[in-house]
């Protein structure tokens, strides 16, 4: 097994009030295994993938990985930084663990050129087409 989920549960609280958007999820993937998250708009799809990469804490619940593996996923609304460049936006990730290097960046740079993106590296988010920002992101 590579990851155990048991029990996932998220409560997102206001001064007001409380919402829970995860309640006693569970499930279990195995080597090999091939999953896909399907549901309703607001039953949590996102919550769960963003707790299981750290971007949010859950409120309960046992998430363990056999070893230490690496998690990501494509948000439903790109997170570029309208700021940065196509390139730089690619290269946060890599400066925030401290592991830019040129090795790493030209690793970067042969990835975009894969993604059709080779022409646009210097270009900003808001001169990019809704798809190539998403293969940015």
């Amino acid at each position: 097994m590579i990851l155990e989920i048991k029990n996932l549960k998220k409560t997102y609280h206001t001064k007001d009030s409380e919402t829970l958007a995860v309640k006693d999820f569970s499930f279990d993937i195995n080597e090999g295994d091939f999953i896909a998250i399907v549901g309703p708009s607001g039953c949590g799809k996102s919550t769960i993938l963003s707790i299981l990469c750290n971007l949010e804490n859950k409120s309960a619940g046992e998430i363990l990985f056999k070893d230490k593996i690496n998690l990501g996923y494509m948000p439903q609304q790109d997170c570029l930084f309208e700021w940065r460049n196509i390139l730089d936006n690619c290269l946060l990730g890599l400066e925030l663990n401290k592991t830019l290097n040129e090795n790493t960046k030209n690793n970067v740079i042969n990835l975009l050129k894969t993604y059709g993106l080779s022409d646009f590296i210097y270009s900003y988010p808001d001169n990019l087409s809704g798809g190539m920002r998403q293969r940015a992101g």
